[in-house]
């Protein structure tokens, strides 16, 4: 059996973020053809039970706390040397020593790497095949980000940017394969060689998001981690320019916005007809208590897993066309797509008040989801491009 070594800049459970749960489930998935060795970074808690979890699938794993001091004078020498912010955020110097020792320690046949964020820990890995997971287009996300920010922030999002651009290109060809999640991103890449990335589609565990009987507490839901800037962006707009529109006819109207970690922005989002939950361990519990799930995103990149999740279990969609486009669903057939307020109005009002429609958009998003999105197959790819023939 082959030996894969993962390098994470996050610890890949439990699954409040889509990087953790890409990472969980190509872990879990490729466990079953290869021998995989997991080194992650946290700069948070690492909880116990995690571990535990994370050691059902892996032979090894080693985990390396990030110390606030050492971050903020990481991210200072990044400044000087012309790296992203993130990229400083999550390298250590010291880390890195550590990380060459399991490497040739472990002598793995082949290193698989998650986010751009991690990319500096390999520089001086010449003699091992390596995959990258560039996930999303992070220089275009940050981009979008500068649309709607003003001073100081918007300086900060027009450096990183910059060296987010160069960097997308400058490490491309330290890796053998780069991966990507969608079309979209691909396209958006700052890289003349786009093509030669191959697109990996997150999945969903159709198993566990599985339609289920439950009374409905809310009309409308939003979920995902509440202090990401897309997340917070849709939660916002959702409740301070479409949620108005909608109490003219439904002054009852209840809209839940749950998820990890609930910036300062989106607490206050709280009202009469606003429950901000916060993080809930099993989010099949609110979707189900949903009538619509609502995920009108601006800015941001990537496949969004809400929408996977929501279409799983039944549970009819609005969304943005920057959203559909990675999910790549029919409009008025397995999703609705929005382009402004009004859109979102309108496609809101037409599902509460239509039962037809209502079940149609239900049935041919879960179709949709169970046809396109797996996570055994998405995984399986990844496997074969790391051993061909396999």
């Amino acid at each position: 059996m082959k030996k894969t070594l993962l390098i994470l800049s996050r610890i890949p459970y439990p699954l409040d973020k889509g990087d953790k749960l890409r990472a969980y489930h190509f872990i879990k998935e490729l466990s079953k053809w290869e021998e995989i060795h997991l080194v992650a970074l946290s700069s948070e808690p690492i909880l116990e039970s995690s571990i535990t979890e994370l050691k059902k699938y892996c032979k090894e794993i080693h985990v390396f706390p990030l110390s606030k001091a050492s971050i903020l004078l990481n991210m200072m020498k990044s400044f000087l040397l012309g790296l992203p912010f993130q990229s400083g955020y999550f390298y250590n110097s010291k880390i890195a020593m550590r990380i060459e020792a399991i490497i040739e320690q472990t002598k793995p046949n082949h290193i698989f790497l998650q986010l751009l964020r991690t990319t500096e820990y390999v520089k001086n890995i010449h003699d091992i095949d390596m995959t990258l997971d560039y996930m999303d287009a992070f220089a275009k996300g940050m981009e979008r980000r500068l649309e709607n920010t003003t001073f100081p922030m918007r300086k900060f999002y027009l450096w990183e940017y910059f060296r987010l651009r160069n960097y997308e290109g400058r490490i491309y060809h330290w890796f053998k394969n780069k991966l990507i999640i969608s079309d979209q991103d691909r396209n958006s890449l700052f890289i003349p060689e786009t093509k030669e990335i191959s697109i990996i589609p997150n999945g969903v565990d159709t198993d566990y998001f599985s339609p289920r009987n439950a009374e409905k507490k809310y009309d409308l839901l939003f979920f995902g981690n509440m202090s990401y800037a897309p997340n917070v962006s849709a939660a916002k707009y959702l409740c301070d320019d479409i949620l108005p529109s909608l109490l003219h006819h439904y002054p009852n109207i209840k809209i839940a916005i749950s998820g990890a970690e609930p910036s300062a922005e989106v607490l206050a989002l709280a009202s009469s007809n606003v429950e901000v939950t916060g993080w809930i361990d099993d989010m099949r519990i609110p979707i189900s208590q949903s009538k619509i799930v609502v995920a009108p995103m601006l800015i941001g990149t990537g496949l969004q897993n809400k929408l996977l999740q929501a279409m799983a279990m039944k549970i009819p969609c609005v969304t943005s066309s920057l959203a559909n486009n990675a999910l790549g669903a029919k409009h008025m057939d397995s999703v609705i797509v929005a382009r402004n307020k009004e859109d979102y109005v309108s496609a809101i009002e037409l599902l509460l008040n239509n039962e037809t429609i209502y079940h149609k958009i239900a049935d041919h998003g879960n179709r949709f989801v169970i046809a396109n999105f797996n996570w055994e197959a998405s995984a399986r790819k990844v496997h074969l491009l790391m051993y061909p023939g396999e």
